[in-house]
């Protein structure tokens, strides 16, 4: 196998207990790297993804985070910090994947505060410092790939304070790019298309014949699952992509071309 510069590298993914973050985690633990995922419920999903990744010889952990605490980011990095120097025996880590996050449909109008406030907590305000404390536990040519959506190049109704958190996720990506650049730190973005897992599953779930019309406006024919994205945030920590910075991946298998 090709040497993709991913062994022996250590990877932090907010949201890796499901998912994208699930399939980002197994994915780099093939490839050799170490995993921190951190999950904000569900611990018996997070422990499962540990035990999956320690099945295939590679060290893991789990640590808890609800991202829109910001108030409790400082306790959170000093548990990363523990955990680096305990299972790992280092003080750093590679890569930084900000994956949590959840979906918000409000047509403009009926976004109730409590839900803008939510989404700008999590998708952007959340990344945004969680990053800011992060940035001395990267290594220099480190990663970051942070994650955007198709909603900021289409519009769809309903969408309006999700799509607008991921557009000041897009801007905030370049800016890493720039001024991280003199570390050797690349910044980059994926948008996944509409994927059938459990961030989409309440609305296909509640309309199921949006999964064929999904599929008709996509070029490939179907609609992504979990597994189409993996390989791509993979790709951006390789070492393949060391020239790669300041880019928005959309990832959406040719969605409403």
């Amino acid at each position: 196998m090709k040497e993709t510069g991913l062994k022996g590298k250590i990877a932090l993914i907010t949201g890796g207990n499901r998912g994208l973050g699930k399939d980002v985690a197994l994915r780099l633990a093939g490839y050799g790297s170490g995993v921190i995922i951190t999950y904000r419920s569900h611990q018996d999903e997070a422990m499962a993804v540990v035990a999956q990744i320690e099945q295939k010889n590679q060290k893991a952990e789990a640590i808890q985070l609800d991202i829109s605490q910001i108030n409790k980011l400082d306790e959170f990095c000093g548990q990363v910090i523990q955990k680096l120097r305990d299972v790992w025996g280092t003080d750093k880590l590679n890569f930084l994947i900000n994956n949590a996050g959840f979906g918000g449909r409000a047509p403009i109008g009926q976004t109730p505060e409590a839900v803008f406030d939510n989404l700008f907590n999590v998708h952007f305000k959340g990344v945004y410092f969680l990053t800011e404390k992060i940035l001395p536990l990267i290594s220099d040519n480190g990663r970051i790939v942070n994650y955007s959506s198709g909603l900021t190049r289409f519009a769809v109704p309903g969408l309006a304070a999700y799509a607008s958190m991921k557009g000041a996720i897009e801007v905030f990506t370049k800016y890493l790019a720039k001024e991280l650049g003199s570390r050797g730190i690349t910044a980059n973005l994926v948008a996944p298309g509409a994927i059938d897992n459990d961030f989409n599953k309440t609305n296909f779930d509640a309309h199921p014949e949006i999964k064929d019309f999904l599929a008709s406006q996509t070029a490939l024919g179907r609609i992504g699952v979990s597994e189409d994205i993996g390989g791509v945030v993979a790709f951006l920590c390789s070492e393949d992509a060391r020239w790669v910075t300041a880019q928005r991946i959309e990832a959406s298998g040719g969605m409403f071309l």
